[in-house]
């Protein structure tokens, strides 16, 4: 809810808009070590849709045949699909809507198949106020293995802006 605002008439209005149910945590709100997860079991149609989205159509994501003969001896998920989930969490729930991307490094350990669950984790692990950013460890694991590991620097609203 938003700050409570009292008009000349000493009224109280509540001051709301049709946005306010739409953002996230403020940089006010946030402390280190809050942590958020969200997790997908990718399928075939992600795959398949991600490289029409992306225009990313190597023969290692989409062809069997070609894949069986690579390193990884069938056809895996680009890793990008993977990594939107480490953004998914940012912006749909740690920080949160109104969380703006400033960095991002990733480190791609392992590789994801279609059928695998990937769980995509976000912790604070520093808060820069007087910037409005917060630096987050972020990680996505597929069971024990993880798959992507790195760093964001994350650009946070201020309540007081």
């Amino acid at each position: 809810m938003r700050p409570m605002d009292a008009d000349k008439n000493d009224r109280v209005n509540v001051s709301t808009s049709d946005n306010d149910d739409l953002m996230g945590y403020c940089i006010e709100d946030l402390s280190v070590g809050m942590t958020a997860v969200f997790a997908k079991t990718v399928t075939e149609a992600d795959i398949v849709l991600f490289a029409g989205i992306s225009g990313d159509i190597n023969p290692v994501h989409l062809n069997h045949e070609f894949a069986t003969e690579t390193m990884f001896e069938g056809r895996i998920a680009h890793g990008m699909l993977t990594a939107s989930f480490i953004s998914t969490v940012i912006g749909t729930k740690l920080p949160g809507p109104g969380a703006i991307y400033l960095k991002q490094s990733l480190n791609f350990k392992a590789p994801v198949r279609a059928g695998d669950t990937v769980r995509a984790r976000v912790t604070i692990t520093e808060i820069i106020p007087e910037k409005r950013r917060i630096v987050m460890q972020t990680v996505a694991t597929e069971g024990d293995t993880v798959v992507i590991d790195g760093e964001a620097l994350i650009l946070v609203p201020s309540r007081a802006a």
